[in-house]
């Protein structure tokens, strides 16, 4: 009973999640000029393209090396070669897969299973790692900020650029304090592990910047890229289908706010999808052998 009533809940979860995209998707394009979305995919610079597919595949590459050290923080001795397989079979989980077990939820099965590992660690460490890339990329959105000239929807007497600044000091010792309160094991490799968080989304910045210059985009380039660190928090949440429909939302709507183009918007958020998808497509031909370990 206990069973079935958990297979209806994922399938409930998988449909409202799918409503959600479809609604989503229907306001953004409601929002746009489709003509002008359909001339700006003709145009683009293809080249351009494999450049950010490399750098987004970096990205992905630092953030696996951090979720390594936190397994190594409980005792979970794997290689990296290991490590990048699994992490890439959680990314194809995680995307086309949204309601089943998860990707994160797969991993913490595997490793239970192989190395006996108790489960409350195994999961201790895949939300600090989700955590991690979060709290990356609140600094640099914050770090953003201040250069980006945003139209601001309320008049403001407070020095707010001041809040920045301060906000931006106290990302990492709030993230230390909540880390030694909640997750103290993984402690000793506090610096290290967001030192890789920095440099994946970093990469990740670099390939916004490759396919905006696919897009041909001249100038804006860290306003495009502040929305999309903020389009990043939002597709986070599990509201939608790999966060499609809802990256395109954030672009929609922050548009007024901080002077980019919606057309060329929602097409950089739909080839940064689409470019996400077919190295998340990857993981389903990957077989594990622990053996090799």
């Amino acid at each position: 009973m206990a069973k079935t009533e958990s297979s209806l809940k994922k399938k409930l979860t998988t449909v409202l999640k799918l409503v959600l995209t479809g609604l989503a998707l229907f306001l953004v394009f409601r929002k746009i000029d489709t003509d002008q979305l359909w001339q700006i995919t003709k145009t683009i610079h293809w080249l351009w393209l494999i450049p950010a597919i490399l750098t987004f595949v970096l990205s992905k590459l630092f953030t696996a090396f951090r979720l390594n050290l936190y397994f190594k923080n409980i005792g979970v001795q794997i290689s990296e070669k290991l490590n990048i397989k699994l992490y890439l079979i959680g990314m194809f989980y995680n995307l086309f897969l949204p309601g089943g077990i998860g990707g994160d939820g797969y991993k913490v099965y595997l490793l239970n299973k192989h190395y006996q590992t108790p489960v409350k660690p195994l999961v201790q460490a895949s939300l600090l790692d989700r955590l991690g890339g979060l709290v990356a990329i609140v600094f640099l959105l914050l770090a953003l900020v201040l250069p980006v000239d945003l139209t601001l929807p309320f008049a403001s007497q407070i020095p707010w650029e001041l809040l920045v600044v301060i906000a931006a000091l106290l990302v990492f010792p709030a993230f230390w304090l909540m880390q030694k309160l909640l997750f103290k094991a993984f402690l000793p490799s506090f610096w290290k592990a967001n030192g890789w968080s920095m440099a994946g989304q970093l990469a990740q910045l670099i390939c916004a910047w490759f396919i905006l210059k696919s897009l041909g985009v001249t100038e804006n380039f860290l306003a495009y890229q502040l929305v999309f660190l903020l389009s990043s928090i939002v597709a986070v949440l599990p509201l939608t289908i790999g966060g499609v429909g809802a990256r395109e939302l954030v672009f929609v709507y922050a548009h007024t706010y901080a002077g980019i183009d919606e057309a060329i918007a929602v097409a950089f958020s739909l080839i940064f999808f689409l470019i996400t998808a077919m190295v998340s497509l990857t993981g389903s031909m990957i077989t594990i052998n622990f053996e090799e370990n």
